[in-house]
């Protein structure tokens, strides 16, 4: 609430003299008010001094990180060793303090106001209930027919008969003008529905004359597919035949190459394959890897037996020699 000044007046001695009007002390709510703490914080300080971002005090006495990446060991035992001793101290304290006896059995203790004013406390603020009924809303006139205001004058003449003019009479040229106007308009309706008729029957033969040329072109066009057709078949066929000729030509020249050059590779490979042992008799094979081996075995032994005999005889021949010279 701001306070109107008052034109301020000098006294005698020259003096300055103020007065304002007097005003109650404004009354203090009992819970703050959210808009309030809203734009308290949302509030941007213009005094530098009254800024809670700017440090006061002496700032060599701030902390500042040590100049190695290590830190002391010397310095960490001495601040574990305070640690202790402040934990130790605080833990006498708590032995050594006063504490609130123990409620006796049956009951509790209880917080209470200590304060010389005492207050009452709620979690929820005094609050109460209003309400007002209104009239209920009258239906709303109809609107009056608007009728503007009569202007100009009001004036009368008396016509007698025979003033003007007779109608049978005079009639007559208006009616001779619309009869001869309506007739002339029916002719001509006449005429152009004629035309019209006309410009039908024209457009109907037109149209079937039209019509059997479109069904000519069609025709034409559709034989004209099929001749297309036809031909390009004829020459798929002439082309597949003269393909088959050229195919069974070359093939007939490739037989006649082969059975010339064949005629005479034929042999000479026989005559390789036999001399090589690719071809042969099977009774001759057979006398050659079986029958002929075992006959030279058989020989063989038996020489070898006939010449162990002939030995042993030998000996005994000369045995028998000795010993009758020895007689």
């Amino acid at each position: 609430m701001a306070s109107a000044l008052q034109p301020y007046n000098q006294d005698p001695n020259g003096a300055y003299v103020f007065s304002s009007r007097p005003r109650p002390a404004p009354t203090r709510l009992k819970y703050k008010d959210p808009a309030v703490i809203q734009n308290e914080e949302s509030y941007v300080y213009g005094n530098i001094m009254y800024d809670r971002r700017v440090v006061r005090g002496n700032t060599y006495a701030q902390h500042t990180l040590p100049l190695r990446s290590q830190p002391d060991p010397a310095e960490l035992k001495k601040q574990q060793e305070a640690r202790r001793r402040a934990l130790a101290r605080k833990r006498a304290k708590e032995q050594f303090r006063l504490l609130t006896p123990e409620a006796p059995e049956g009951r509790k203790h209880k917080d209470v106001q200590t304060e010389l004013y005492l207050e009452e406390l709620s979690d929820h603020p005094e609050d109460a209930s209003m309400g007002c009924q209104t009239d209920a809303f009258l239906d709303e006139p109809a609107t009056p027919l608007f009728i503007p205001a009569k202007s100009g004058k009001d004036v009368a003449t008396q016509i007698e008969e025979g003033e003007l003019f007779y109608f049978d009479t005079e009639v007559q040229p208006v009616l001779e003008v619309l009869i001869g106007k309506t007739m002339e308009q029916a002719l001509l309706e006449v005429l152009e529905e004629e035309e019209l008729a006309s410009l039908r029957a024209q457009q109907r033969a037109f149209q079937e004359l039209r019509n059997a040329e479109i069904v000519e072109v069609q025709r034409l066009e559709e034989q004209e597919r099929r001749h297309r057709e036809e031909k390009v078949r004829r020459l798929k066929q002439q082309r597949e035949v003269l393909e088959n000729e050229r195919v069974i030509a070359e093939k007939i020249a490739a037989r006649v190459f082969a059975q010339q050059y064949l005629a005479d590779l034929l042999p000479s490979v026989y005559n390789t394959l036999r001399d090589q042992g690719y071809f042969y008799d099977p009774v001759q094979r057979d006398i050659e890897t079986g029958f002929l081996p075992w006959l030279m075995t058989e020989v063989d032994s038996a020489l070898k037996k006939r010449e162990i005999v002939l030995t042993m005889l030998d000996t005994l021949i000369y045995d028998v020699a000795n010993s009758r010279q020895e007689t």
